[in-house]
């Protein structure tokens, strides 16, 4: 595996793997198309973001997205496609995008999670600090609101 800057030409691959791996939590399709503005990536974020893709072969297996805002960066997307998950995609995404943030100066990393994936976060290191209400069709709903403070 090799991770590398994504491209403006690679935005409906990683938009595609987004899909894809949010399905994989099960949620129903109404919720899914619901969430397109937050699932679609576009050229001009890939251009604008620092975004990264992890390629298996000539195969973009994964990628990962910050946005970067003085001492702060917010890691907006970690995404990984089925056929590969489970093999440590994820976490070396998310160290890459971390290795992003430092470098650009931020002190800390800030996710919104999915409920899904905060076990993940924490296992990155990332702490819980709050909840977001995120309620869908009179389901409570609540997204972990987490940090991780960035050592330099």
């Amino acid at each position: 595996m090799r991770i590398a800057r994504a491209l403006p030409g690679d935005a409906a691959t990683l938009t595609r793997i987004a899909y894809e791996a949010k399905r994989r939590w099960g949620y129903p399709e109404g919720w899914i198309e619901r969430w397109a503005d937050v699932l679609t990536l576009t050229a001009d974020y890939i251009r604008s973001n620092p975004t990264y893709c992890a390629f298996v072969g000539e195969e973009i297996a994964g990628f990962g997205a910050l946005r970067l805002n003085g001492a702060e960066a917010i890691l907006d997307h970690v995404w990984v496609a089925t056929a590969h998950a489970g093999q440590g995609i994820g976490r070396s995404l998310f160290r890459r995008c971390e290795v992003a943030a430092k470098e650009a100066g931020a002190s800390v990393l800030t996710v919104e999670s999915d409920p899904h994936a905060e076990g993940f976060y924490r296992a990155m290191g990332a702490r819980t600090v709050g909840r977001q209400p995120a309620p869908m069709d009179g389901v409570e709903r609540f997204l972990p609101l987490m940090k991780k403070e960035l050592t330099p």
